[in-house]
């Protein structure tokens, strides 16, 4: 039986996380042959060469693509888009793959879709139809759908913004969150194994904190985190642990910021990369996770715990009643953190529902890959509502 070839590409770190057991799934096939294209942060050593996570989890990389330019100005991503689809034209021409599998909305996976669509292989895109309002994602993220085959989506919501983008029905599976998966079937390290492994100590408060550029704002990076450090430094009897930035749009200000509170401030620790483990046990143990970060609203909610999004970065995503949605401002960030330690809140807590299911994504997807036919499916018909 010949095995339809599948190939996967990842930039980031968080990314890969959600794809890990799209992955796995696709390797075990019986129907189906695994590639994986590494590019972006995942071989930059000022990520933490996180490309390594991969084969230590088992998987074969087949090509990497190196597009990050030293500079994280609007003309330094935009020439990395460029170095990208250089790259990929390679790669793809070498790999002769059936099907291109790709998550998100990210410039590294824009690059890759745009020289899949031109080399006419077919792209199954997942978590499409979202929207990220305060970020250049959002525009990104319509684009690749456009230019995909295949829609695995997270939620019905998401499901009809697919199909209002012109996409036929038939071709757009509501399968939940991805990161679910990760949840249910990594084994989480216990708080001694993860004080242990981050070499610091759990104190009797602590905060998980990731914040990212808003990229389609100009230069509110450096404000918006200070505010937020400025919230933080009001927190003397509570540990803060950071995770950094992606690529993005202003990062390295970021970096620096975070950094330099560090350093001044014993109750923190921060770090390039946690991995998906040590990640999730982390979220598991902290009473709640602040910043801007997708995961805030993706992962956090099936753990119970609290979600203080921080501005518009994420607006627009659906959300669970464990998110706390405030300004970038220190006030109003002092008062969603307040809010997420009350007797009221951790009530909702209890009960609260994550809206991007309860598991099982990954299957669903491999499940689609193996069976659906791709005779035919570059042509497009663009399916108009206004028709039906």
């Amino acid at each position: 039986m010949i095995k339809r070839t599948i190939c996967i590409i990842t930039g980031t770190r968080a990314e890969y996380g959600l794809l890990r057991w799209v992955i796995d799934g696709v390797q075990k096939s019986k129907k189906l042959k695994l590639q994986i294209i590494t590019t972006g942060m995942h071989l930059s050593p000022e990520f933490g060469l996180t490309y390594k996570e991969i084969e230590k989890d088992g998987y074969k990389i087949n090509k990497k693509v190196e597009m990050l330019i030293s500079s994280d100005s609007p003309s330094g991503i935009t020439k990395s888009v460029g170095i990208g689809m250089i790259g990929f034209s390679d790669a793809i021409k070498s790999l002769k793959p059936d099907l291109v599998l790709v998550l998100g909305d990210r410039f590294e996976i824009f690059a890759a879709v745009s020289a899949a669509m031109i080399a006419r292989i077919p792209v199954a895109h997942c978590h499409g139809g979202e929207a990220t309002e305060g970020s250049i994602d959002e525009p990104i993220r319509h684009c690749i759908t456009k230019m995909s085959q295949l829609h695995f989506v997270a939620s019905q919501e998401y499901k009809n913004r697919v199909i209002q983008l012109g996409e036929q029905p038939d071709r757009v599976f509501l399968v939940g969150g991805l990161g679910i998966d990760n949840i249910n079937k990594i084994q989480l390290l216990n708080k001694e194994d993860l004080e242990k492994s981050i070499d610091f100590k759990f104190g009797k408060k602590n905060l998980l904190v990731t914040f990212h550029p808003v990229t389609l704002e100009n230069s509110t990076a450096k404000q918006q985190m200070n505010e937020l450090l400025s919230a933080l430094r009001e927190l003397s009897s509570t540990n803060i642990f950071f995770t950094m930035p992606n690529a993005d749009t202003d990062g390295r200000i970021i970096f620096k910021l975070i950094d330099d509170f560090v350093s001044k401030n014993a109750n923190s620790k921060s770090f390039v990369s946690l991995g998906q483990k040590r990640y999730l046990s982390m979220i598991k143990y902290v009473d709640a996770v602040v910043g801007n970060s997708s995961s805030g609203l993706l992962e956090v909610p099936s753990f119970k715990k609290a979600t203080i999004n921080i501005g518009d970065r994420q607006r627009g995503r659906t959300k669970a009643e464990s998110v706390i949605d405030c300004r970038p401002e220190k006030k109003w960030i002092l008062e969603a953190i307040k809010k997420a330690y009350s007797n009221e809140f951790n009530k909702i807590l209890k009960v609260v529902k994550n809206p991007y299911g309860e598991g099982g994504a990954s299957e669903k997807i491999v499940n689609m890959v193996e069976g659906f036919s791709l005779k035919g499916i570059l042509k497009k018909e663009f399916y108009d509502l206004e028709n039906k």
